[in-house]
């Protein structure tokens, strides 16, 4: 696991206000435990695939706010992953600029921990941005797409 991962995780607990994360894949285990407000988190790392140090890690700026587009709404990412704009390499992306989606409408797949996650649009509307790269890294909360409602 790296250090950035760690770093999301951290920023994940404080916006969701979690107290506590543990994690165990393939012999690795972290734990992750925040004080009060303030006070460094406590990281245990452990197993044979450890390769951050447990060191405490350094607090995460939060990103400044962008103020409300009118008539916007965005698809967010409900996990931290990998962004994917199709269900295979070689098929077209399950949606463009200009096409009309509803709340089942599958816009994309995240790919956390080996497992392929369909993400749905949640809202009605029309594409109008693809705000995130393909195969790239995406944050929880990270905007995917903007959407104008219809």
């Amino acid at each position: 696991m790296e250090l950035d991962q760690i770093q999301a995780i951290i920023t994940m607990m404080k916006e969701n206000d979690l107290a506590e994360f543990s994690l165990e894949q393939d012999g690795l285990k972290i734990q992750i435990k925040r004080g009060p407000e303030g006070a460094q988190p406590t990281i245990t790392v452990s197993g044979p695939a450890a390769t951050v140090p447990a060191a405490p890690a350094t607090p995460v700026a939060a990103p400044i706010p962008e103020p409300p587009a009118q008539d916007v709404k965005y698809i967010t990412s409900p996990m931290v992953g990998t962004f994917y704009r199709a269900p295979a390499p070689d098929a077209p992306p399950y949606v463009e600029i200009g096409k009309a989606v509803e709340e089942d409408t599958v816009v994309c797949i995240i790919e956390a921990m080996k497992v392929m996650n369909e993400i749905k649009a949640e809202t009605k509307g029309v594409v109008s941005e693809v705000l995130a790269d393909n195969s790239k890294p995406v944050e929880f909360g990270q905007k995917l797409f903007s959407v104008k409602p219809r």
